[in-house]
């Protein structure tokens, strides 16, 4: 296994209890609207995506960083994952830059949702980085229209939502299958949402499969935004559908859905800072 996932313990189950990650939340616009998102509200008890107690500029970026690295030195990995759209904020790669030359050493990450993966693509790689999430929550477009409300591109372009969405689409499979061909170790995250995609899930696991992703993580939907009153997928609901996911390809198991703001080994549910 190749160093960089070796040690990175959001793709590597044996990592996932002895090596850390840190969270950088610089990232605070987004451009695409999910119905289950809201970052409005901030709980330091609450772990789910998109969740931070604090959006950093990148000099601050570093020096909880600096902080991290003395409380734990077994962090391996800084990942940028939000609060919104890292590779829609200038400061992901200033913060991104500044760590890669400071401690060259450590895996960088980012976690996107894919719309501008491969127009930013070399710029991540001239930052360092190595490994990259991409959340695919569908590849048909009947179902993205219900999981999404918008997507912030062009509109004089694309001026139906219904065309934004299916940019989104495209774009997700063009930027998935580019990463892969340009050597970074890419995971799909996957929202699980009942009554809405489940038919999607063994459709993203064959896409991931042919690009050459390295692993897939099935999340279940955390009820939230205007997606609160939908039920979260039981424990039958996400074997099922990692069964199915699975055939294709590796599934990680052990996702905690991490804040902005995650910091620590994942397998302690620990925060150093």
């Amino acid at each position: 296994m190749n160093q960089s996932i070796s040690m990175h313990p959001c793709f590597s189950h044996e990592a996932h209890f002895h090596y850390g990650r840190i969270h950088l939340p610089v990232a605070p616009r987004c451009n695409i609207s999910c119905k289950f998102c809201d970052r409005k509200y901030d709980c330091v008890n609450e772990s789910r995506p998109g969740v931070t107690s604090k959006v950093l500029d990148p000099e601050e970026a570093i020096e909880r960083l600096e902080r991290a690295l003395a409380a734990e030195p077994r962090l391996r990995v800084v990942g940028v994952a939000g609060p919104g759209e890292p590779l829609y904020n200038k400061e992901t790669y200033e913060t991104l830059r500044l760590v890669h030359d400071r401690y060259p050493e450590l895996s960088l990450c980012v976690s996107t949702n894919g719309l501008l993966a491969e127009d930013r693509l070399s710029d991540l790689i001239s930052c360092g980085v190595t490994t990259m999430t991409i959340t695919i929550n569908a590849v048909d477009f009947q179902a993205a229209y219900q999981i999404y409300t918008d997507v912030f591109v062009d509109q004089q372009q694309f001026p139906e939502r219904t065309d934004r969405i299916r940019q989104l689409l495209y774009r997700q499979r063009s930027g998935l299958y580019r990463a892969c061909r340009e050597g970074l170790h890419v995971k799909i995250n996957t929202v699980l949402i009942p009554g809405i995609n489940e038919d999607q899930v063994e459709k993203i696991a064959r896409m991931g499969k042919y690009a050459g992703a390295t692993v897939m993580n099935i999340m279940p939907l955390i009820p939230c935004g205007k997606m609160e009153q939908r039920s979260a997928p039981g424990r039958e609901a996400m074997q099922r559908a990692r069964a199915l996911a699975g055939k294709y390809m590796p599934q990680f198991l052990l996702c905690r859905q991490c804040r902005a703001d995650a910091c620590g080994i994942p397998g302690q549910n620990k925060k150093t800072v």
